[in-house]
């Protein structure tokens, strides 16, 4: 190859090589945009993470007993979101009637401001329905008001429910187990029963345990997890890890607990501040 063809091959070299670079200076710069859009991630880029409500049964008028130790879970779940930057509202002994209403001025506020919403419902309770101090009321009743087509300030961000009540009257006697060692912007319709999260303290038709000093199984997991994760796992991770508390850590009579996860999320959620 003589100078004159070792020139102009340089100087091709040379061209393609800048239009590499402002190819892939194009593309790092649509990836951070994207990225920060983050569609498959919850914004916790709000003023507040939200309001948690905690309703808390524990003396009833309807012929069921006292639920002893329930002042120790509202306790410690007060505790614990008041520390993960929500603002906690206490309401004990509710009756059927109070419990629906006040669920239904909440989902009328404002939560503009707000990255979520937490609801803590410690009663009595049964398939499908959670009690009042007076009676039963079915869950939807609670939750209707917070639909996509109702609540709109908490359009598409996440409503998290943990509930912390019987389901039935079936008893988990366990089984022995061999262990082994060795957001672009744009118009979207959304539908109204997206990103809900139920966490209910036990599986279908089973009882839920209650220590009448420590409080219940599944708030004392469920605190203790938040308090060791929740500013470093995924929130799906975090209630992972509480079912396996539940399950391994916890035994009455051979008697055993699950808890278990009703989910409608449609995007990872974190208990810290996102960009």
């Amino acid at each position: 190859m003589d100078t004159v063809d070792t020139r102009r091959f340089r100087t091709q070299v040379d061209a393609i090589q800048v239009l590499v670079r402002r190819k892939t200076a194009e593309e790092s710069s649509n990836l951070t945009s994207s990225d920060n859009c983050c569609p498959d991630l919850y914004s916790t880029n709000y003023p507040s993470m939200g309001t948690c409500v905690i309703i808390n049964n524990k003396e009833f008028t309807c012929g069921m007993s006292p639920r002893t130790g329930t002042d120790v879970d509202a306790d410690a779940a007060s505790k614990i979101f008041t520390e993960l930057g929500y603002n906690v509202r206490m309401y004990n002994d509710q009756n059927a009637w109070q419990m629906k209403s006040l669920m239904s001025s909440v989902s009328k506020e404002d939560h503009s401001d707000c990255a979520s919403f937490v609801c803590v419902l410690l009663s009595h309770g049964e398939e499908g329905a959670i009690y009042g101090t007076d009676g039963p009321v079915e869950y939807e009743e609670l939750t209707k008001g917070f639909k996509g087509n109702r609540c709109k300030s908490l359009l598409g961000k996440p409503k998290l429910f943990f509930i912390q009540a019987c389901r039935g009257s079936h008893t988990d006697p366990g089984a022995s187990v061999m262990a082994d060692s060795a957001v672009q912007k744009s118009t979207e319709r959304i539908p109204v029963e997206a990103d809900f999260l139920y966490f209910y303290s036990t599986a279908p038709g089973y009882f839920s345990w209650r220590d009448a000093e420590r409080g219940s199984w599944f708030i004392q997991a469920l605190c203790d997890i938040l308090r060791c994760y929740s500013k470093k796992l995924e929130l799906m991770h975090i209630l992972t890890r509480v079912s396996r508390k539940v399950a391994l850590n916890f035994q009455c009579d051979q008697n055993k607990q699950v808890s278990c996860v009703v989910s409608m999320l449609t995007a990872d959620f974190y208990f810290y501040k996102n960009k």
